[in-house]
């Protein structure tokens, strides 16, 4: 891309040398603070919300996370509003936002109005330059990460000509569209591959891997047709419930995580809130099959991969022959098939705390191919999964690649290190 013609400092450590025709003022003399709030008028106003998809409208007919009991001390906000979150700023995702409908945000969010020097849509792009790379941490202050008020109004700003502002927003508009556009296909590649490999295992799982084998009824309704050298056999007859406890709780600690089925706590990138004593805690081997009751139909149960301990609300079952295949079973345990009778046979009066209970588990048929075949479908799972892994690790570079670029664009065009 072409650069100006000349640059001069912008006395702004973050950003650097600027095009000598830029200005640079203090956000005190470009915003001003917006303070009005809704008061006893709430229910006439739409809530907004800060997220990483900008300034979005809050679905109060189905509403997700947490609300106040009242709205009172929500600020006004209008469309080209700008908003900022200057508290837990490192923590917080996004910090800034751009409003485009008129509405209600949290009253501990900076509601500010760009006066007719500068282009709402132009220091949002600014100011989430910076947010992206957090370079206003020198001033934090506090243990929440807090830029007070007179700070960030003190802040310096560097900016072109109203008519160059608006050319920058149009090009960017054009190029992150582009770029958010590009992820999405990826994305969306990712989703369709991850079908396709699920399509495959469970093929496997539920009729083998040779497509020309004789079938039968399994005398299963949601089950169907199986190959005819297998059997469906209920589960207790295949698994023995173990619960046995740790005296002390120092063996390994296993968490169960949905994408990552049940791993040594310390291995999980998201800390989780753990009992500071795990005494108490079911034990279990390497090989078994643990059980979240809570989520089983959601298909939060895992292979444990070694010794350890688990929350004593897990269910752990144990193989009863040997050379049976556990990450077999695991597998057939997570088709559609089985997670739908897991939600059928589901116990509860609440939504969100609906067991599967032992005996229903239990009473349950699995599919039980000959030792040798189930070893078989496990490298066939085994290979169609490492096969998902490397494409995916491609594929996530890219994307990686295309959101630098996005951050890097959008930099260099308010700041005006190119030319637009």
């Amino acid at each position: 891309m072409q650069r100006y013609e000349s640059y001069k400092p912008s006395g702004i450590p973050w950003v650097g040398d600027i095009p000598s025709h830029w200005g640079v003022k203090k956000n005190k003399f470009l915003l001003s603070e917006r303070k009005a709030v809704v008061g006893k008028d709430a229910p006439n106003f739409k809530l907004l919300s800060l997220t990483l998809q900008g300034v979005i409208l809050r679905d109060m007919e189905n509403p997700k996370g947490k609300f106040p009991a009242e709205f009172d001390t929500y600020k006004q906000v209008s469309p080209d509003d700008l908003i900022f979150c200057l508290f837990d700023v490192e923590e917080t995702p996004r910090t800034v936002g751009l409003a485009k409908h008129h509405g209600m945000i949290t009253g501990a969010y900076t509601v500010t109005r760009c006066n007719e020097q500068v282009s709402s849509a132009f220091l949002y792009y600014y100011y989430l330059s910076l947010d992206e790379g957090k370079q206003l941490r020198s001033l934090y202050t506090g243990l929440r990460n807090v830029i007070t008020r007179d700070t960030f109004f003190s802040l310096a700003t560097p900016f072109p000509p109203r008519e160059e502002q608006d050319r920058i927003v149009a090009f960017l508009d054009q190029k992150t569209a582009d770029i958010d556009a590009a992820i999405a296909k990826k994305e969306r590649l990712i989703e369709l591959l991850q079908e396709q490999k699920n399509i495959r295992i469970h093929q496997a799982v539920l009729r083998g891997l040779n497509p020309e084998v004789p079938l039968c009824d399994s005398g299963v309704s949601w089950i169907g047709e199986i190959p005819a050298h297998w059997k469906a056999i209920p589960n207790r007859y295949i698994f023995r419930e173990q619960n046995a406890r740790s005296l002390r709780g120092e063996e390994t600690h296993l968490s169960m995580s949905q994408r990552y089925g049940l791993v040594p706590a310390k291995e999980l990138d998201v800390q989780t809130l753990q009992s500071e004593s795990y005494d108490g805690a079911k034990l279990c081997q390497k090989g078994d099959l643990v059980q979240n009751r809570l989520k089983a139909h959601l298909a939060v149960f895992a292979v444990a991969p070694c010794d350890g301990l688990v929350s004593p609300d897990y269910s752990v079952f144990r193989l009863q022959n040997s050379e049976n295949q556990p990450v077999y079973f695991e597998r057939l345990f997570k088709t559609p098939n089985y997670l739908g009778e897991f939600n059928r046979r589901v116990r509860g009066i609440v939504v969100g705390f609906l067991r599967l209970y032992s005996e229903d588990f239990n009473a349950n048929p699995a599919l039980v191919p000959p030792c040798n075949e189930q070893a078989e479908i496990v490298k066939f799972i085994e290979a169609t999964n490492t096969d998902f892994e490397n494409i995916r690790a491609k594929i996530d570079a890219e994307i990686v690649m295309l959101r630098e670029l996005k951050a890097i664009t959008v930099a260099s065009a308010v700041t005006g290190k190119i030319k637009i």
